[in-house]
């Protein structure tokens, strides 16, 4: 151990425990101190009432007041990261700079110019693996190369698992190498330029707290996951997945689990967790999937971008109740079932005819889970553009997706409450329901509730179409 000072940035891991980058330099360093960045290039772009900025505020208050526990504290800047972190090296006398990886084409390109800088004054970088199980190149074919496909990906995941890669760092024995430091300020979500929405408003709970509270719900629940998770109206996922983004949550301490617990339902909630990195390889091998279509030859499909169909499918008006009930519980909550997500995205792009990107943005702004591998992931899924074994003429019918996953309209109701009178078949399809019907609702089509902005039958044909030109 070097009688020295490190720094840990903080990032996508909003937790003490179990954390790699904590684990190393506590272990090499006799005083460490936590820092987080506020990074003004990745704030200034976002909207001024961004959910996952109020998450993470709260999250970071979390994490603070541990820190204080321990003896020591947060130290927060708002700044651009590249120069404050080298700054505040300087300003600590750090001899070391400690940070889990992140994988995205911008986190490596600022990573790489803060280790350039760190390197000029003689303070090293060190990187570690935190928020996945495997990263990188460590799970590739028997050739070598990329895994394309999710299932032989999943296999081979599987089978290099083994207790060693989901063993916790045990951040706890060392934590009385934590730095004393004067008293340090969170600034105000109002001092970032951002509007102090309430915690208790967010409809998942922040930071390490309420990481456990929601797995301590959802483990009872876990052996119904394969059943429940499909159905919008019922509580069936986790809600783990802000956790996992911004890391107040060990991904290695859900994987092992699911791993150890086993039966239908740990085991599909454990292939969700291996989506998720499936797609972070996937960014990592082929970062060029940030803007551009993973099979080159639907790159440059003739979508014809309607801005009004664009306008009617994000505020939730297209007249497919299922869809709009998705879009206006994105934009209520910032959170959107999976299920609807494929069903909005298949929507957006196979029913409306307009280029996935403008979905994927969409998406980036509003979900307080944006992860930019399982976005980009999922959304060139549903477009049939990216890694995926399904061809093109994969297109989801909402109504039958409604009919299927929300049959009593629950979900529906919830969110489209101008719907609520309707019964049976109708609430999936108001412009099917008989006159009366829809009298004895109350909704004239076209004033109480929106008619079809497209012919799901005659647009199918059209996407169809589109693809087969290509």
């Amino acid at each position: 151990m070097s009688n020295s000072t490190a720094l840990v940035w903080l990032r996508r891991d909003l937790r003490l425990h179990d954390h790699a980058a904590f684990y190393h330099a506590l272990k090499q360093h006799q005083r460490v101190i936590a820092v987080f960045i506020f990074d003004r290039p990745i704030l200034e772009p976002l909207p001024r009432d961004d959910r996952r900025v109020a998450f993470i505020h709260a999250s970071l208050a979390a994490l603070q007041a541990e820190l204080q526990r321990h003896g020591s504290d947060l130290v927060v800047r708002h700044d651009d990261a590249r120069s404050a972190i080298p700054q505040l090296a300087a300003e600590f006398a750090a001899a070391a700079v400690y940070a889990n990886r992140d994988y995205e084409p911008a986190a490596i390109a600022r990573d790489d110019a803060v280790a350039t800088a760190l390197a000029a004054q003689g303070i090293a970088f060190h990187s570690s693996k935190d928020q996945v199980i495997f990263e990188q190149d460590e799970v590739l074919t028997q050739s070598g190369g990329m895994y394309s496909v999710f299932t032989p990906y999943k296999r081979a995941w599987l089978a290099k698992l083994n207790d060693f890669y989901v063993r916790p760092y045990p951040v706890s024995r060392y934590l009385d190498r934590l730095a004393t430091l004067p008293a340090q300020t969170l600034p105000a979500l109002a001092e970032l330029g951002f509007a102090d929405i309430d915690p208790a408003a967010q409809r998942i709970p922040a930071g390490i707290d309420g990481a456990e509270q929601l797995l301590a719900d959802f483990l009872p629940r876990i052996e119904r996951y394969q059943e429940l998770r499909d159905f919008p109206a019922r509580k069936g996922p986790s809600y783990l997945s802000v956790h996992l983004r911004f890391g107040t949550v060990s991904i290695r301490e859900l994987a092992a689990l699911a791993w150890r617990q086993g039966g239908a339902g740990a085991e599909t909630w454990l292939s969700e967790l291996i989506w998720r990195e499936f797609y972070l390889q996937i960014l990592w091998h082929r970062p060029e999937v940030a803007g551009h279509a993973f099979k080159p030859e639907y790159d440059a499909l003739p979508f014809p971008n309607d801005p009004a169909l664009f306008a009617a499918w994000c505020e939730g008006r297209t007249g497919y109740p299922l869809v709009d009930a998705a879009m206006r519980q994105l934009n209520q909550t910032g959170y959107m079932h999976n299920r609807l997500r494929m069903v909005t995205a298949s929507f957006l792009v196979k029913d409306l005819l307009i280029d996935w990107r403008w979905g994927e943005r969409y998406f980036a702004e509003k979900l307080i889970d944006f992860d930019l591998a399982a976005n980009n992931g999922g959304w060139q899924w549903a477009a049939s553009t990216g890694c995926d074994a399904q061809p093109y003429f994969r297109i989801f019918n909402p109504v039958s997706q409604s009919e299927k996953f929300d049959a009593d309209g629950r979900f529906i109701k919830r969110y489209c409450p101008e719907l609520a009178m309707l019964s049976g078949k109708d609430i999936h399809a108001p412009w099917l329901a008989k006159p009366l019907s829809l009298q004895a609702a109350g909704i004239v089509l076209g004033r109480d509730y929106p008619a079809p902005v497209v012919d799901h039958a005659v647009q199918r044909d059209k996407a169809l179409a589109l693809f087969k030109k290509n």
